[in-house]
């Protein structure tokens, strides 16, 4: 009978371990924490625009590991930032996000993200960037908290030149220009067309936003002289007179030729500026064929083109305990340990205690979709918990009780040895189950045995 009873406990200790086992939930392997941002200024002209930032913190770090912060950017509605130009293909909207980082790691961890444009007019929606990434490499353990701050938009125009030619809209001819739409081919004429005028003080205009130009023309005999200006400056060093009747080294030229760089400039600061051409001789004919824009490459992006974001909700910080790299046991894991001074009268099929429970705000969230509040706390290689602001916590603890075979006292001594201690959870649950239906089966063998005795099997 003490062996029948013995199996039964030891079934019913295995049960309890596989279920305590069975109830330990998933431990998430990030948070994700949503930022909302206004941006104003720069390429986003005179509208707001809104942006939302799920930044993806790990909660796996160790010490000597990377921290890898990962952004998924979208608008929130339907203002865009915008060119603020024409631009040739190549451009960028570079992102900046940054995250401050207190305790056993000081600074801000930026996140960079950068989209490449096609060809640009002014005004045209600008594609950005959908995400963002960063990482900072954990050489001390600690805790170390991560709160969101502003973020930054730039607009880089791409390095290299363009063609504008003398019919582009972007041309403001004042006063008595003509269009010649078919031009001799020997002559080399960009595109076959010029402007011309003859009468003086005649301009042509151009606005642009760049680092230089080149005045495109013809050299020729008996052409008149041009005034090129740059920023209305008149007279001064950004004013310079051309004479086209002279080629590149000062001397008289009997032969026309088009698409000749008259005059060029490429030393401005980058920026907005207005070129004019302005005919200086009266009576000689003056021809513009087009201009040639450039613009250096920067290693700034340049900050008229900024716009910058503030962060327009609460989003809450993260703490995040970065652990020994030696840590054997993660979080949530239950551990098991042998107490040589339990008491024998604990009931074997109890079950573990401590549900956990959360609550807080709803604006951070677990990639499992969980609220965590204001103020998030991920101890690596320990225990999880989530703390709001208001100082509840919620702690999440998973132990088995150890199932040690003892001899009550004062009971008589069976001569059988303890079970091995390495034997581990496995072996037990398993032997006591096949105890557990060994049990039942010698039960009914037993029923039937004492029937049999007291009168027969059939009574």
């Amino acid at each position: 009978m003490k062996r029948w009873r013995k199996a039964l406990i030891a079934a019913s200790v295995g049960a309890a371990a596989s279920a305590a086992l069975v109830a330990i939930p998933a431990r998430a392997d990030t948070f994700s924490l949503v930022v909302d941002y206004s941006c104003t200024g720069g390429v986003a002209g005179s509208a707001e625009v809104k942006l939302r930032a799920r930044v993806q913190i790990p909660t796996t770090v160790q010490q000597g590991g990377m921290l890898k912060l990962g952004w998924a950017i979208e608008h929130v509605n339907a203002p865009r930032f915008k060119s603020p130009d024409y631009y040739a293909e190549g451009a960028k909207v570079s992102l900046i996000g940054n995250v401050k980082l207190d305790g056993a790691w000081n600074g801000t961890l930026e996140a960079h993200g950068s989209e490449d444009q096609g060809a640009l007019k002014p005004n045209q929606p600008l594609t950005s960037p959908e995400g963002m990434s960063s990482e900072a490499h954990m050489t001390e353990t600690g805790v170390i908290k991560l709160r969101p701050q502003a973020m930054t938009v730039d607009f880089v125009p791409p390095a290299g030149e363009i063609v504008v030619n003398n019919d582009d809209p972007r041309v403001i001819y004042r006063n008595a220009w003509t269009h010649d739409t078919a031009t001799r081919p020997e002559y080399g004429d960009w595109l076959r067309d010029v402007h011309t005028t003859t009468t003086r003080t005649d301009e042509a205009i151009i606005r642009f936003r760049g680092t230089g130009f080149e005045y495109i023309g013809r050299e020729m005999p008996d052409v008149g002289r041009v005034r090129v200006i740059i920023d209305g400056v008149d007279g001064h060093d950004d004013s310079a007179i051309v004479d086209p009747t002279k080629d590149g080294n000062g001397n008289p030229t009997n032969a026309t030729k088009g698409n000749i760089s008259l005059w060029e400039r490429k030393d401005l600061s980058y920026g907005q500026h207005t070129l004019r051409i302005r005919s200086i001789d009266d009576g000689k004919p003056v021809h513009l064929d087009a201009f040639k824009l450039h613009t250096r490459e920067m290693i700034d992006p340049p900050t008229e083109h900024r716009s910058t974001c503030v962060i327009t909700n609460n989003p809450g910080a993260v703490e995040i305990t970065v652990g020994g790299a030696s840590s054997p046991t993660p979080s949530g894991t239950p551990t098991v340990t042998d107490d040589p001074t339990d008491d024998p009268t604990d009931d074997p099929t109890s079950t573990p205690s401590g549900t956990p429970t959360t609550s807080g705000s709803a604006t951070p969230t677990t990639s499992q979709g969980q609220p965590i509040g204001d103020h998030v706390g991920v101890v690596i290689g320990g225990v999880t918990t989530v703390s709001p602001s208001a100082t509840p916590t919620t702690t999440v603890t998973k132990t088995v009780k150890p199932q040690v075979v003892k001899t009550p006292k004062g009971g008589v001594d069976t001569g059988e040895a303890p079970e091995r201690p390495e034997s581990g959870s496995y072996g037990l649950i398993a032997g006591g189950s096949l105890l557990l239906m060994g049990s039942a089966t010698g039960g009914l063998l037993l029923r039937r045995r004492r029937a049999a005795h007291a009168g027969g099997a059939n009574r």
